[in-house]
C-alpha cells in the first residue's frame, strides 16, 4: 500500500506533520489534533514534539485520519530521521487498513499511500524491515476481525496452513490425536461445539541450530461462557477471543517474510466455547495433557485451560529457550489497566525486562503485575490437583494473577511470559494508530521485535 518517493505523484493530497513551535497567522501551533487545510491538495498535521517511533506511528495515523476523502495520498518524511520516518508510514499503513469485505458497497479507501523521504534507496532496508511486521499484523487483524461463523476452528486453521506458502510448516492436531495426548483441558472446552477444537502448530526453522523461541496463544473462536453463560450485552466482541492466537500466527508470519534466523515455533489452541448437552460444567475435574487433575470452578475461565494443555505441549516436545503466551485471557485485566497496556507476568526477570522493552520500542506497552504466593494457594482444591480458578462469588477477586499462578503450574522452570491482552485486541483509545473499534493486532509485532532484539543475537547462540 505505501511506496517510497523523492517527489508526489501530481494529483496526490500533501500531509506535511508540522512540530509544535510558533504559531502559523491561522493559529496553527502543531499540536497534536491541529489540522490546518492550506489548499484542496496540502494539508498539515500537528506532530507535536514526536520523537520516538511510536509516537512516529501516531502522528502517520493522524495524517491518514486528517486525509479527508479517499484519494492518492503523499505522506512528508522529508527531513525526517530514518526511524521516524518509517514510524509515519508505519502508524499511516496502521491507520488506513480497514476489514470491507463483507460489505455489499465497500466504502472507498486510499488508493495509494506514498512516503516522501529524501533517499528511498536509502531507506528501502529499514522500510522493507517494517513491512514484514505490518504483514504479520495486517493478517492478525484480518483473523480477529472475522465473525465468529466464518471463523471456525475449522476455517481458521485452513487460513493458518496458508502461511504454508511463506515458509512456515504448519501441523494440525485434531480432536483423535488430542484425545491420544490427553489434552483434556482442551478437549473439554470444545465439547460442547458442532465444531470440533483442534491445536495448529506452526514452526520456522531460522538459521540458529538453537531451541526455538515458543508463542502460545489463545484461539476461542467464539466464547458463549459455556454453561456459565456470559450475559448478552458485548456478547458479539467474543469473536475476537482468538486475538492471542492470531497474533502469535501474525508473529511468525513476520518472522517469515525477514527471514529471522531466529527459529520460532507458535502452538494455537484453537476452538470454541459452546453450550450443549455435551458441554463440560462446573464442578467437573478434567484431568490436563500434564496429567495433572483441575476442578472446574467457571466454565467462562476456559482460555486458561486450553493455554494450559498448549504450554505444556510447547514445553516437553520442543524444549524451547523461553516461552510467551498471549491471550484475551481476563476481565480483572481490564479493570487495572484499561485500554491502554496489556498485563505482562513472568517467572524471569531478563524475559520480563526484553518482553516490556519490546513493547515500548513498537508501542504495545505493558504493565507488569505480579503472581503472588496467595494467588497461588486460592488455586488449592479439595478433590483435585488445583482450582482453575477463585470463585467469583467474593469481592476483589485478582482473577488475572490467579489465572497467571494456574499457567505458570504447566510451564516447569522455563522462562516464561504471559502477556493478558484482554482490553487491547480491539482499538477503545487513541493510544494506538489502529482506527476506533478496528482489531489491532496487539501482540504480533511485540513478538517479532523481542525476537530480533534479544534472540536473534549471534553471541547469544
Amino acid at each position: 500500500m505505501i511506496r517510497l518517493r523523492r517527489e508526489p505523484t501530481k494529483g496526490a493530497r500533501l500531509l506535511r506533520p508540522i512540530a509544535e513551535g510558533p504559531p502559523h497567522p491561522s493559529g496553527f501551533h502543531g499540536r497534536r489534533g491541529e489540522v490546518l487545510e492550506l489548499s484542496p491538495q496540502e494539508r498539515w498535521v500537528g506532530a507535536n514534539h514526536a520523537s520516538s517511533r511510536a509516537e512516529w506511528e501516531g502522528v502517520g495515523a493522524a495524517c491518514i485520519a486528517a486525509a479527508g476523502p479517499p484519494a492518492r495520498l503523499a505522506l512528508d518524511a522529508r527531513g525526517l530521521p530514518p526511524h521516524c520516518a518509517v514510524g509515519l508510514g508505519v502508524g499511516a499503513a496502521l491507520r488506513a487498513w480497514r476489514f470491507d469485505r463483507l460489505k455489499s458497497c465497500p466504502p472507498p479507501r486510499p488508493r495509494r499511500i506514498e512516503l516522501l523521504v529524501n533517499d528511498p534507496a536509502g531507506l528501502a532496508s529499514a522500510w522493507a524491515r517494517a513491512e514484514a511486521a505490518l504483514a504479520g499484523t495486517q493478517f492478525a487483524r484480518e483473523l480477529v476481525a472475522e465473525p465468529g461463523n466464518r471463523l471456525t476452528p475449522r476455517e481458521f486453521a485452513k487460513r493458518l496452513r496458508g502461511l504454508e506458502k511463506e515458509g512456515i510448516e504448519v501441523e494440525e492436531l485434531g480432536r483423535a490425536a488430542l484425545k491420544k495426548l490427553g489434552a483434556g483441558g482442551l478437549l473439554a472446552v470444545g465439547g460442547g461445539s458442532a465444531v470440533p477444537p483442534r491445536i495448529v502448530i506452526l514452526r520456522w526453522r531460522g538459521e540458529f541450530r538453537v531451541p526455538p523461541v515458543a508463542f502460545v496463544g489463545k484461539g476461542l473462536c467464539f466464547d458463549t461462557g459455556g454453561i456459565s453463560i456470559k450475559g448478552a450485552a458485548g456478547m458479539e466482541a467474543m469473536r475476537a477471543d482468538m486475538a492471542g492466537a492470531a497474533a502469535c500466527a501474525g508473529a511468525m508470519l513476520a518472522l517469515a517474510r525477514r527471514k529471522s534466523p531466529c527459529p520460532a515455533v507458535a502452538i494455537l489452541a484453537i476452538a470454541e466455547n459452546a453450550t450443549s448437552a455435551t458441554s463440560y460444567r462446573p464442578g467437573d475435574v478434567l484431568r490436563m495433557m500434564s496429567g495433572r487433575t483441575v476442578e472446574v470452578v467457571d466454565t467462562d475461565a476456559e482460555g486458561r485451560l486450553v493455554l494450559a494443555d498448549a504450554l505444556h505441549l510447547a514445553a516437553t516436545r520442543f524444549r524451547p529457550q523461553a516461552v510467551l503466551d498471549l491471550a484475551t485471557l481476563t476481565g480483572s485485566v481490564i479493570t487495572a489497566l484499561g485500554h491502554h497496556r496489556a498485563g505482562l507476568f513472568h517467572n524471569d526477570a531478563a524475559l520480563g525486562t526484553a518482553v516490556a522493552a519490546a513493547g515500548e520500542a513498537v508501542g504495545e506497552r505493558l504493565w507488569p503485575l505480579p503472581i503472588g504466593e496467595r494467588h497461588r494457594e486460592e488455586l488449592n482444591s479439595d478433590i483435585a490437583d488445583l482450582k482453575q480458578c477463585v470463585p467469583g462469588g467474593t469481592r476483589f477477586v485478582s482473577d488475572a494473577s490467579n489465572a497467571a499462578a494456574f499457567l505458570r503450574e504447566f510451564v516447569g522452570t522455563l522462562p516464561w511470559a504471559h502477556l493478558d491482552i484482554a482490553g487491547m485486541e480491539t482499538a477503545e483509545t487513541d493510544d494506538l494508530p489502529a482506527a476506533r473499534h478496528t482489531p489491532t493486532g496487539f501482540g504480533a509485532r511485540l513478538l517479532d521485535a523481542l525476537v530480533e532484539r534479544h534472540f536473534e543475537d549471534p553471541h547469544r547462540v
